[in-house]
């Protein structure tokens, strides 16, 4: 594949016209958010001229029209804003791009040079991943939720339905525009602000669903953990900026190329890692992610073992790929060896805990941690050779750009297949809470297509060809074993392995093998319940019918099946992407 160069940079100043004209999808999303608050409330309002009887409207309020006050309006009004800001999203991506940065810069300082928000190949990848699992989300919740005409309300389940369509929809244009920022921040700070919006949002809709006690308690364990964690990486941020005087990415790199003897910086870093440690659901910070996801909606589940893990390795890449990666000539990253394990205990740790549990989501939320373990351990590989140094040659900065493309196109078909997964239960959840595996019993009696798409998830999770699963995890492997084989013979971390000399961080490329045959277990056995044991007592009915949802689902489907057989366009644009991060 031909590398692509790096044009000149294009700046803009923020709210000018070039702005919105760069950053179209963002103003969509802002745009839709005022939408979102506004037309539902939309009437017949008036106000009276104080000291007269005059009433005047003024169309806030009061009874409402026929068209703003259908409870189902803010779901579309969702769904066409996600629709509309990917669409222009996947169009920058695949035919207006030219390889070249736009810039938005803060006048206001009096220096035009401050970076605050970039839009780069790798932004706009991220943003787009982003925006696709929450428009599957929007879809998917406009049936989870589904919203009832008025007239037609016969309980207060369909009641509390209607009432809370607006929150909803609100709350995912809110995590939409936090996980945008994270993805376009080129300032620490402000990628802590998008976090935070976007975090925020997550907790409330895991214990959205308000009449059950599993997803209160989910909710609530989830938030404090998250609270504590968001407040460790905060003080590391604060550490950050008492050593170096700036949050700026870029100048963070530079003062990090030149690190003496201190210490500071490197607590920073550690509790940092803590931060994005929660986000990523690695071990052992993961402990409240299996209640969330247990407790939560399959939708709102679903967007935390995808959007959200990817928004925390965003914060990773950040870190520990721009900043802390170039640091002299002795070639490897200072947190190599920490990664690497944290790597291996994730990995393991995940997989070891789904063997054991019965509830489908649990499981689901314990392959989640695995896959973090997979891909820390591609993050880990990136950091084995310092790109920076002239005695390494070409073979270093092709073999890191290798890994991060593995591991970014992993992160982007990942939405497919798991969050197909998710909304397969999802569906299931119309006839009750999903609390064990015999919720699947018999689901291939009830509904064949469904229990068929299930269990290509399943596969795809597994790792079996020609899956998107099995492509991602072959790349990764692949990417590790590149940068193992680098040939710099004065490196003493080098091992010899059958008669060559490989770097160690190889032994992750195995443990990934192994934990993949480890997972096909738990995997398979969805599909034995789903196929040969008999339906359970009170879900022997055919398979409620639902628009939004199947929709949801076939799209999942066609990207688990199509990325697989023929991801080349994807991998090029990750290509593209990765190339973008690491220079």
């Amino acid at each position: 594949m031909e590398v692509p160069e790096m044009s000149s940079l294009l700046r803009v100043e923020p709210f000018s016209a070039g702005f919105f004209g760069y950053f179209a999808a963002e103003t969509v999303l802002a745009i839709g958010l005022v939408l979102m608050i506004v037309v539902p409330n939309l009437g017949r309002g008036t106000f009276r001229v104080p000291g007269t009887q005059v009433r005047l409207p003024w169309f806030f309020g009061g009874e409402r029209y026929s068209l703003t006050g259908r409870s189902d309006l803010p779901g579309y009004i969702s769904v066409l804003t996600l629709l509309t800001a990917l669409v222009l999203l996947i169009n920058d991506l695949l035919t207006t791009w030219d390889h070249t940065t736009h810039e938005v810069l803060v006048h206001a300082v009096g220096d035009d040079s401050v970076r605050i928000l970039a839009a780069t190949p790798f932004s706009r990848l991220m943003e787009a991943l982003f925006i696709g699992a929450l428009f599957l989300v929007a879809l998917a919740s406009n049936d989870r939720y589904r919203s009832t005409p008025a007239k037609d309300v016969r309980n207060l389940s369909a009641l509390y339905n209607n009432r809370r369509q607006a929150d909803l929809h609100i709350l995912l244009l809110t995590c939409a525009l936090g996980m945008t920022t994270v993805a376009l921040a080129e300032n620490l700070f402000v990628l802590f602000v998008g976090l935070e919006l976007a975090g925020f949002s997550s907790y409330i809709l895991v214990a959205f669903n308000k009449e059950s006690k599993f997803g209160s308690e989910g909710g609530m364990k989830y938030f404090m953990v998250g609270s504590a964690s968001s407040g460790v990486g905060l003080y590391g941020l604060s550490l950050l900026y008492l050593w170096a005087g700036t949050l700026q990415v870029d100048a963070l790199a530079m003062a990090w190329a030149n690190i003496g003897q201190e210490i500071l910086p490197y607590v920073a870093l550690g509790l940092m890692l803590v931060g994005f440690g929660f986000k990523v659901s690695a071990a052992p910070f993961h402990f409240a992610a299996p209640d969330a996801y247990a407790g939560a909606s399959s939708p709102f589940a679903g967007l935390l073992a995808t959007a959200s893990k990817a928004m925390g390795m965003v914060g990773l890449f950040r870190i520990l790929l721009v900043i802390t990666l170039p640091e002299g000539t002795e070639g490897s990253a200072v947190w190599l060896v920490l990664l690497g394990v944290l790597a291996a205990i994730t990995m393991t740790w995940g997989n070891l805990a789904a063997l054991g549990s019965k509830n489908p989501k649990r499981m689901l939320a314990y392959s989640s941690v695995a896959h973090a373990g997979y891909m820390m351990a591609a993050l880990t590989a990136v950091g084995v050779w310092n790109l920076g140094d002239s005695s390494l040659d070409g073979a270093a900065q092709a073999a890191s750009e290798a890994v991060l493309t593995a591991l970014l196109f992993h992160l982007v078909v990942l939405v497919a297949f798991k969050m197909g997964a998710f909304l397969v239960i999802g569906l299931l959840e119309h006839e009750g809470e999903v609390r064990d595996d015999r919720t699947l019993s018999g689901l291939a009696k009830r509904s064949p297509l469904l229990a068929v798409t299930m269990f290509v998830f399943m596969l795809s999770l597994a790792g079996v060809p020609p899956l998107s699963g099995f492509l991602s995890k072959l790349l990764v492997i692949m990417g590790i074993v590149k940068v193992a084989a680098v040939d710099v013979a004065s490196s003493s971390a080098t091992v010899s392995v059958f008669g060559m000399d490989l770097h160690w961080v190889w032994s992750l490329a195995l443990l990934m093998v192994l934990n993949s045959a480890i997972s096909v277990f738990y995997y398979l056995r969805i599909g034995v319940v789903m196929f040969f044991d008999a339906p359970a007592v009170g879900r022997d009915r055919p398979v409620p019918r639902t628009v939004f949802t199947a929709i949801a689902i076939t799209l999942c489907l066609v990207g688990t099946v199509g990325f697989g057989v023929w991801g080349d366009p994807l991998i090029q644009v990750c290509q593209d992407a990765a190339i973008a991060l690491l220079r």
